[in-house]
């Protein structure tokens, strides 16, 4: 099984953004893990494609693709495992999807959360929003670096910190131990997202 990296990109596939140029310049700074979330307006053909592209691209630097909700897209382009939220597919639905030896991630605010995911299946927790973040709309109130702390210590699966995360605020949550940090915004809507993404390979732990 392909495990997660310590630094994943989600896609933002909003209009007006390249998802695969910038899933591109993140690979090619450092990022070993892409995630890709479509938006609800696009279409399953459109997903499809679109995790097809950015598969390619993992697979010419060695990293993980994962699709965000659509666990039929992910098996059907040959993803490496998938990510399921709150309204998603339960996690043990999901892990029937994707099979028991792809990668799953499930998303978790609290301890409780966190120990029933990886019962039932989650190799992974996405966990947050860790700060305040306007990139998706509809979430609740971010937990800060000691919520997300108090996840990384009740389990022993990777913890994915996600949520208004900077290069700056990277470091402060490798610090209370979790395993990587994913991205949306501070990458995708740089004025150089090569630039930006290797800000954050910078502050990961050796």
């Amino acid at each position: 099984m392909r495990t997660v990296g310590r630094l994943h990109l989600i896609t933002d596939t909003r209009p007006g953004r390249d998802a695969v140029a910038v899933a591109a310049a993140a690979l090619q700074a450092g990022f070993d893990t892409v995630q890709v979330r479509p938006e609800d307006a696009v279409t399953d053909r459109e997903a499809y494609e679109l995790t097809v592209r950015i598969l390619e691209l993992c697979r010419r630097h060695g990293a993980a693709c994962l699709v965000n909700d659509r666990l039929h897209v992910a098996v059907a382009a040959g993803a490496d495992g998938g990510h399921v939220g709150a309204d998603d597919l339960p996690v043990a639905a999901a892990r029937r999807v994707l099979g028991p030896d792809a990668i799953l991630g499930a998303t978790a605010r609290n301890a409780v959360q966190a120990r029933r995911a990886v019962a039932d299946g989650a190799t992974y927790l996405g966990v947050g929003p860790a700060f305040a973040t306007t990139t998706k709309t509809g979430l609740p109130d971010a937990i800060g670096p000691a919520g997300v702390q108090a996840v990384v210590e009740a389990v022993d699966v990777p913890v994915v910190a996600i949520g208004g995360v900077t290069a700056a605020r990277a470091a402060e949550l490798f610090a209370v131990g979790v395993h990587a940090v994913a991205v949306v915004g501070a990458v995708s809507t740089a004025v150089d997202p090569g630039a930006a993404a290797a800000a954050f390979f910078t502050v990961v732990p050796r």
